[in-house]
């Protein structure tokens, strides 16, 4: 995926979580929640993306 296409898709997704949160009304508590999981979202997909994702698939770990 080129990088513009990333910036292009986390403009996108900032602008419509901003919209979400400014002009839908809901609870403080859910708005907190629906931030942290749009975040984790967004750095699990850039962390594909970049395939740092794959590489920890990879590893394993002896206990």
């Amino acid at each position: 995926m080129p990088l513009i296409n990333v910036f292009v898709v986390l403009i996108v997704v900032g602008v419509a979580l901003w919209l979400v949160n400014r002009f839908i009304p809901m609870a403080g508590s859910i708005k907190s929640i629906l931030n942290v999981v749009v975040v984790i979202f967004v750095v699990l997909w850039l962390l594909n993306i970049f395939g740092f994702l794959h590489s920890l698939s990879r590893m394993h770990m002896r206990l």
